[in-house]
């Protein structure tokens, strides 16, 4: 199949592109920019007029609830969620029933995606057997299966000298390791942020010092084993000062910040929306403009979805009580570009953050649109308006802080190995 994208304005961060130009593809590869190659006689032409044709998008944190937890969301539901957000890479947590401790695993969640050919899933071992913090994986054996990374998710290792030897052992080899900074025993049955709403609500809390006392154990560790970290969904003005600091020291780190916490503070909980109880909790508005800003300057080097769907029913609990989680894949790129637009930053950075930055951090060579690479292509509206409510989403988890909200952006196609994944009804 060759495929002509014509009249869109190509925004690629990687190669610095920001032009309108054709885009010319065949056999699952872009095989031309601007000029077509020789003897392309087009299949299909898709007109972009008026829209923007960017890399697909690389999420670093979705939860697909497969295997286990069916029942919260199934695979399918999810790929397609992810394919209409113009996510075409994701990266997948470990901590399913059972855990992705094992090759056999990994290779099976690996080929039940390819089947449903919506969108590429790059797994995150489990960092220790069964996620409990005691004897370490057979790293080695499961990058071979797929993993792109190694992580406990929000299980923490309690015992520092695990800790170090997992980080030992993965630097020797290379691996990422990506870790959720949170002091466990200050974060312990917390569920919101340690500050004035959650003491009006009468909620426990979970103080900023449990993310910036970890970050700080985890930055010296890092030091002495020279391995590489990944710190997952920064939520702290401290964790973004600690980070900053820690690159200009030349410690060799990376970090990312969920989505909602660049829109979302304490005060968006309400009176008791579990819509809004999410790990890490909802920080401070001073937090939150911290995080806004580490985008920016890139101390922060991508932005996720944190997708996590959650049924109904453990949503309905009170807070406290309530599963934490909200689905995300879908509102990525409308809410990436509400930050671009709050803080001036300009479209081409803010698209980085969802494509090559977080590509790099993958260790995988998606996010961009050079010449020979996977046709995985996100075509959006930057300027069209609709409203987030459970009909619009693909997602089975309807659960986000955002229900009912109009936002602005919208895919209207994506495209995975030059195949047309999803097509916006409307066009």
């Amino acid at each position: 199949m060759k495929i002509l994208i014509k009249n869109g304005r190509i925004i690629d961060p990687k190669n610095n592109i920001d032009a309108k130009q054709d885009l010319y593809i065949a056999a699952g590869q872009i095989v031309g920019i601007g000029e077509a190659p020789k003897g392309f006689s087009a299949n299909q032409t898709i007109d972009a007029t008026g829209l923007i044709v960017a890399p697909g998008f690389v999420d670093l944190c979705a939860r697909l609830r497969e295997p286990g937890d069916e029942y919260k969301a199934t695979l399918e539901s999810e790929l397609r969620a992810a394919s209409a957000g113009g996510v075409t890479s994701l990266s997948c947590p470990p901590d399913t029933d059972p855990v992705l401790d094992e090759p056999g695993l990994v290779e099976m969640l690996k080929l039940r995606a390819w089947r449903h050919n919506l969108a590429r899933i790059y797994p995150l071992g489990a960092l220790t057997q069964k996620l409990e913090g005691k004897a370490l994986t057979e790293m080695c054996e499961l990058t071979e299966a797929g993993c792109a990374g190694f992580t406990q998710a929000d299980h923490p290792i309690i015992d520092t000298q695990v800790l170090w030897r997992a980080l030992e052992y993965a630097a020797t080899f290379g691996y990422t390791v990506f870790l959720r900074p949170e002091e466990p025993f200050l974060a312990k049955d917390g569920v919101a942020h340690d500050g004035e709403v959650a003491g009006r609500l009468g909620l426990k809390g979970i103080p900023s010092a449990a993310e910036s006392l970890r970050i700080a154990a985890v930055l010296r560790i890092a030091q002495e084993t020279k391995a590489k970290i990944h710190f997952c969904r920064i939520s702290t003005a401290e964790g973004v000062a600690l980070i900053r600091e820690a690159k200009k020291n030349g410690i060799a780190i990376t970090a990312d910040v969920s989505i909602h916490h660049l829109h979302l503070t304490e005060h968006d909980i309400g009176y008791f929306d579990s819509n809004a109880n999410l790990k890490p909790p909802l920080r401070t508005l001073r937090d939150k403009d911290a995080l806004c800003l580490g985008v920016k300057d890139g101390t922060i080097d991508a932005i996720c979805s944190d997708h996590a769907p959650v049924d109904d029913d453990a949503k309905l609990l009170p807070f406290a009580e309530a599963e934490a989680g909200a689905t995300g894949l879908e509102l990525l790129l409308p809410l990436t570009l509400k930050w671009s637009s709050n803080h001036k930053a300009s479209l081409q950075n803010a698209i980085a953050k969802i494509t090559s930055e977080a590509a790099a951090i993958l260790g995988i060579n998606n996010g961009n649109l050079s010449v020979g690479a996977n046709a995985d292509i996100a075509i959006f509206d930057p300027e069209a308006a609709w409203q987030v409510t459970p009909t619009a989403l693909k997602s089975q988890g309807k659960n986000t802080p955002f229900i009912n909200m109009e936002l602005t952006g919208k895919v209207i196609y994506t495209l995975m190995n030059g195949q047309i994944t999803y097509q916006d009804k409307m066009k």
